[in-house]
């Protein structure tokens, strides 16, 4: 029997939005959605530390909380974790790409 320890809340946050390039958007905004609510719910300050570490604009979330008092908190946290992650992949991509046509130039 394999001795298994169980992702914390915020792990299993960043694997789902690292898997946005091959999980539909939609199951992940879901699954963030019920995690992010249990964050919210129980332990506050660890959700900002995870914020901090995806690099979420902390003054962007207050704006948009502040202009969007009816709306869920979660799902308004869910939308700026998939836009950074999908900026970040996009970023990944380019990079690759400048990469791989300047792998065939000798470089000095």
């Amino acid at each position: 029997m394999t001795n298994k320890k169980e992702l914390s809340i915020p792990d299993q946050i960043i694997g789902l939005s690292h898997s946005l390039d091959h999980i539909p958007l939609n199951e992940v905004r879901e699954n963030l959605l019920v995690l992010l609510n249990q964050l919210i719910n129980r332990d506050f300050s660890i959700l900002l530390q995870l914020l901090y570490r995806i690099d979420i604009n902390e003054k962007k979330i207050r704006l948009l909380l502040e202009k969007n008092p009816t709306e869920d908190s979660a799902s308004i946290i869910a939308d700026l974790i998939i836009e950074r992650q999908l900026q970040k992949i996009a970023s990944r991509k380019l990079f690759k790409e400048s990469h791989d046509r300047d792998c065939g130039e000798e470089r000095w």
